[in-house]
């Protein structure tokens, strides 16, 4: 189990906080609206409401925003993240959704990185699963893969253990540097959705051959 700070209130916080509470975590739900974060602690029961600004109290800090406004967040909490494993779910994705808005030698979690404090370890994780597939979970016997990028062994170890814990499952593929990658494939997925899958009732995985 884990400590685990929330900081949104849209459809993938919601999704991540209703399975960390499942899969047993002590969960803090924090909004710049205070009433809204209160109405969907309640509706998740179980989940506290941390104060807007405040240190978050998680061990595990997942800024659930778009990438400008995870970037904003980092910024703010500023030292208050020290320490911390901030677990970035974005996709830095241009408007035409076929482009990124960072440099093309670095990722949404790159730029993240270098916005958090000394000793705080940015993981990327999430960012490939949509926010309703995550709410349901696993679906006919098939597992919900997650895939996981990070330089530090610890924080990278501890994600995955939650991600695992959520009843889902994580695949460690390398260090930050490998978070371009993930924000590939989930280019990929908005290609799938815009022209050929034409919905967002999927999602990409791991199939393990005899």
């Amino acid at each position: 189990m884990s400590g685990i700070s929330i900081v949104g209130l849209g459809n993938m916080a919601r999704a991540l906080a209703g399975r960390a509470l499942a899969g047993g975590n002590a969960v803090e739900i924090i909004g710049r609206d205070r009433a809204k974060a209160e109405e969907v602690a309640a509706a998740l029961g179980g989940a506290t409401v941390g104060t807007a600004g405040a240190a978050p109290v998680g061990d595990i800090v997942i800024p659930a925003a778009p990438y400008a406004g995870v970037a904003a967040i980092v910024r703010g909490y500023g030292d208050a993240l020290r320490g911390k494993t901030i677990v970035d779910i974005t996709n830095p994705v241009a408007s035409d959704l076929q482009h990124f808005v960072v440099p093309d030698d670095s990722s949404g979690a790159r730029e993240i990185a270098r916005l958090a404090p000394e000793g705080a370890h940015v993981v990327k994780a999430f960012n490939t699963v949509f926010s309703h597939v995550l709410a349901a979970g696993p679906a006919e016997g098939r597992p919900l893969d997650v895939f996981v990028a990070g330089d530090d062994v610890e924080a990278k170890a501890r994600v995955s253990a939650f991600v695992a814990g959520m009843g889902l499952r994580p695949w460690d593929i390398g260090g930050l540097s490998m978070a371009r990658a993930l924000e590939n494939v989930a280019l990929l997925e908005l290609g799938l959705m815009n022209h050929s899958v034409k919905h967002t009732d999927f999602s990409l995985g791991i199939t393990l051959l005899d």
